[in-house]
């Protein structure tokens, strides 16, 4: 039987919630409900535990704070006995145009502090990411801010929309595999 980590990559703490920097939780809260289950607090952060199509998926928001993720990470994956294939982290990417989902099996951390943290403790980079663009509406030295900052109206508003097509493409990481969710969901 197959098991699954999927991770989604935030800050705790009510300041953060409705942040850029959040969407990775913010995407596995809906994933998690609209799977019909819940986050339990357990050791380094929330875990759900769910089965799709008899496969077991664990869920986790680290609460080690977005630049320590890969504690938390590493942590389950040993725990569940999980393969790097079978793992999916959901963050945040300025690189990407707002809204867009680019789903890669490696890469680099593209200077976002939670993958940096994830590939020093997995001592790799090979492993499947899935990056929601945020966009770059920042002037130089701004990044900090932008990211950190609440989503605008407009964005929020599209959200509506963005975040059911992420936790479709979530569910086809699992039951179709990571090429087929990449030539369904990437650049939608």
């Amino acid at each position: 039987m197959k098991k699954f980590l999927i991770v989604g990559l935030g800050n705790i703490g009510e300041k953060y919630d409705n942040t850029r920097h959040n969407i990775g939780f913010k995407i596995v809260d809906a994933f998690v409900k609209e799977h019909q289950s819940t986050f339990e607090t357990e050791k380094l952060g929330d875990i759900a535990k769910l089965r799709i199509k008899g496969k077991t998926v664990i869920v986790l928001k680290p609460n080690t704070y977005m630049n320590l993720s890969g504690k938390a990470l590493l942590y389950w994956m040993k725990k569940e006995n999980i393969s790097l294939e079978n793992l999916l982290v959901i963050t945040d990417d300025i690189h990407i145009d707002f809204g867009t989902i680019r789903l890669k099996g490696k890469g680099s951390s593209g200077g976002h502090n939670g993958l940096k943290d994830i590939q020093d403790k997995c001592n790799t980079s090979t492993y499947p990411r899935f990056r929601f663009g945020v966009g770059a509406g920042y002037k130089k030295g701004g990044q900090v801010n932008f990211v950190l900052g609440q989503w605008s109206k407009e964005e929020e508003s599209a959200l509506i929309e963005r975040i059911p097509t992420s936790v479709n493409a979530i569910t086809s990481f699992i039951t179709d595999g990571l090429a087929n969710t990449m030539n369904k969901f990437n650049g939608k």
